[in-house]
Formats: structure tokens, C-alpha cells, sequence
């Protein structure tokens, strides 16, 4: 009985640890940091190095990206608050399987996202 709740603890701490390294992954690269120049000072305007298409595809996929981990942050809540309330020591509810099985599709989802 001890077993099935390690495992449990397991799966929500993977799934946590993943939702701080999405967010994680996100803060590390900030926007640079532009100077602000007067209009007589600049010149013709920049052309963006990614095509619009491309960069477009980018946003999107960060975007979704941004939706899945919160989405995994919602249900690593609601597992962590299902475990706190079964007495998984007499019985291992089914909800908490599905749940977490949820989870680690969903952080599989994630990561292969943020490969490219």
C-alpha cells in the first residue's frame, strides 16, 4: 500500500517538476532589450530575420505551449488534492490513474512542443 502512494507522489512530483521546467524554459530567453532612438535618428526600418509564416507558426506554438502547461499545472492541483483526500493505503482510486496518465500525455505533449 505504501508502494501505490510513491507512486502517486512520484507521478505528481514529475508532473510538477515539468510544469517549473516549462515555465522555466520560457523565462530564460527575455526579449532583448532595445535602445529607443528620436525618428530623425533612424534609420530605414529593420527587417525581421524569421519570415512572417514562419514566425507566425512560432507564436502559435508558443502559445499552445503556454496553454498545455497551464493546463498541467491545473491537473498536477487536482491530483495533488485528490491524493491528499483517498486514503490511497486501502484503496487506489481509478480517477487518480486516469489523472495521472493525463498528466504524463500531456507532458509528453510539452515536451516534444518545445523540441520543435
Amino acid at each position: 500500500m505504501e508502494t501505490r502512494r510513491r507512486f502517486v507522489s512520484a507521478i505528481f512530483l514529475a508532473a510538477a517538476s515539468l510544469v517549473w521546467l516549462g515555465v522555466a524554459a520560457f523565462s530564460q530567453n527575455p526579449p532583448p532589450l532595445r535602445e529607443h532612438k528620436p525618428a530623425s535618428e533612424q534609420g530605414p526600418a529593420e527587417t525581421p530575420e524569421v519570415p512572417s509564416a514562419n514566425k507566425h507558426m512560432l507564436d502559435e506554438n508558443e502559445k499552445e505551449i503556454k496553454k498545455k502547461v497551464e493546463r498541467l499545472y491545473d491537473l498536477a492541483s487536482e491530483l495533488k488534492a485528490e491524493v491528499e483526500k483517498t486514503d490511497s493505503s486501502k484503496v487506489l482510486s481509478l480517477n487518480l490513474i486516469k489523472k495521472a496518465e493525463e498528466i504524463e500525455k500531456l507532458a509528453h505533449e510539452i515536451k516534444s512542443r518545445s523540441k520543435g
